[in-house]
């Protein structure tokens, strides 16, 4: 069978020659009589002896692990350790007990003398799937650091060099980060990549290791519309990520400026899946008061799908909650947005459209000093949409806008021919779009004629 297709009770039907192995002195003889009681026998007699022995148990099968590199043996304690854990998570602890202080439980996972034989990177994808969902669920368990004590053997009067915390959790970040680009396995390397680090991000080292090695942006493609109730785990599980990632300052920056929030709104506005609704519902909330992410809530109509989501039937009181504060906030944001803040977002995300402010002359009025700011930033990104943009809507309301400039400001039309505007409205004046052409012939008779005499022509 291929490897890749495994599965651990199709392993566990494996007969191991445990006694060649003592013979070899692979393993000892304390060791064989130990996997005899173990080996083949009943869950419910495996867990009585994990409650007894179990630290005993972790030294064996890791110093199988360690030693022994025949491939179905390997597979096989794998599979053992698999099922012990599933049965029960909190075994996990078993392997930092404080009998194994001198075991690297980790060593066999991530290093070995001259790489030959490292589980993570060197076996076969059922090899390296339980290896990295053993690792997290090891590295999850562990107990908190002390003053001069350290998990996993790494007693600092130790003379061993032992794989630390650093190493381990770095090591999976490396691994998790080239199965989300290139799969060891087409369909199930991405959604098992994205289940560990759903568990590890609450990590601070992992955060900062998955955000250097530029592993945010290996996320967002997969913030999609799900169907299936494989796709649907992976996006909650990816959502979970972010709402993890959003609690990390240095995430931020790449979460602003990608298409994070746009993806996310298109997701929360079409799932029905409450728990994938809830942990978008809560990263919104986290997102709302740093940055600009408030604004591009705005911008993205994100209080009027809160309104909408809040009508819904939900049973889950933490999302009510959620969206409740979410409205709140938004409205704080709004309220707290000036006229002028909400244009100037508009204009640098290029989405020009007829909202008021535009026609309003009280907005030129009260707020045209504003646009002398950053050497009149607002207005050569106006110019600038003139020039690239295919937005017909966009380029006729740019148009539109710099003509009340011009109107409104003192120095208007000596300021927007310093900036070369000229020409680049004079070329709009043959778009094909009639909306386009009137604007900009508004915006050239007030270049060359005047407020006065524009708004007396104007049509």
């Amino acid at each position: 069978m291929d490897h890749a297709e495994l599965n651990t009770e199709q392993v566990l039907k494996r007969d191991i020659p445990w006694e060649t192995y003592m013979t070899t002195k692979l393993i000892s003889g304390t060791g064989l009589q130990l996997l005899r009681r173990y080996d083949n026998r009943a869950e419910s007699y495996r867990a009585q002896l994990l409650d007894d022995d179990g630290p005993a148990y972790v030294r064996v099968f890791v110093s199988i692990l360690r030693d022994i590199f025949k491939e179905e043996t390997v597979e096989y304690v794998l599979a053992l350790i698999d099922e012990m854990l599933t049965a029960n998570p909190k075994r996990a602890r078993l392997f930092h007990d404080k009998s194994l202080a001198n075991e690297d439980t980790y060593e066999p996972f991530l290093k070995s003398e001259e790489y030959k034989h490292v589980l993570l990177w060197k076996g076969n994808w059922f090899i390296q799937e339980k290896s990295c969902k053993i690792l997290a669920l090891i590295v999850s368990a562990r107990p908190k650091t002390q003053d001069g004590v350290v998990a996993n053997g790494e007693a600092s009067n130790s003379k061993k060099k032992f794989t630390t915390i650093d190493d381990v959790l770095k090591g999976l970040v490396e691994w998790l980060c080239t199965q989300l680009r290139k799969p060891s396995h087409p369909s199930r390397g991405i959604p098992t990549a994205i289940n560990c680090l759903a568990s590890l991000l609450k990590e601070p080292v992992v955060r900062s290791s998955f955000v250097q090695a530029d592993g945010v942006k290996l996320l967002i493609p997969l913030i999609s519309p799900a169907s299936t109730q494989q796709s649907i785990q992976l996006l909650y599980e990816t959502c979970l990520c972010l709402w993890l990632l959003s609690y990390y300052e240095p995430a931020l920056e790449y979460l602003a400026t990608s298409r994070t929030l746009p993806r996310l709104v298109d997701v929360v506005k079409s799932s029905t899946k409450e728990k994938v609704v809830r942990v978008i519902i809560l990263t919104f909330r986290n997102l709302l008061s740093k940055g600009t992410f408030g604004a591009q809530m705005v911008d993205l109509g994100l209080p009027q799908i809160v309104q909408s989501l809040k009508a819904q039937a939900w049973s889950d009181e933490d999302l009510l909650e959620a969206l409740n504060q979410l409205e709140d906030g938004l409205k704080d944001n709004i309220k707290k947005l000036s006229s002028f803040d909400k244009y100037k977002q508009e204009v640098l995300l290029g989405h020009l459209d007829w909202s008021p402010m535009h026609k309003d002359p009280l907005f030129w009025r009260d707020n045209i000093t504003c646009f002398e700011e950053n050497d009149f930033q607002i207005l050569r990104v106006l110019i600038t949409i003139m020039d690239s943009s295919n937005d017909s809507r966009a380029l006729a309301v740019a148009c539109f806008d710099l003509s009340q400039f011009i109107q409104h400001h003192p120095a208007g039309r000596v300021i927007v021919t310093d900036l070369k505007a000229k020409e680049r409205v004079m070329k709009l004046m043959n778009h094909e779009s009639a909306e386009v052409t009137k604007n900009a012939l508004l915006c050239i008779q007030r270049l060359f004629l005047g407020a006065k005499y524009a708004s007396f022509l104007q049509v």
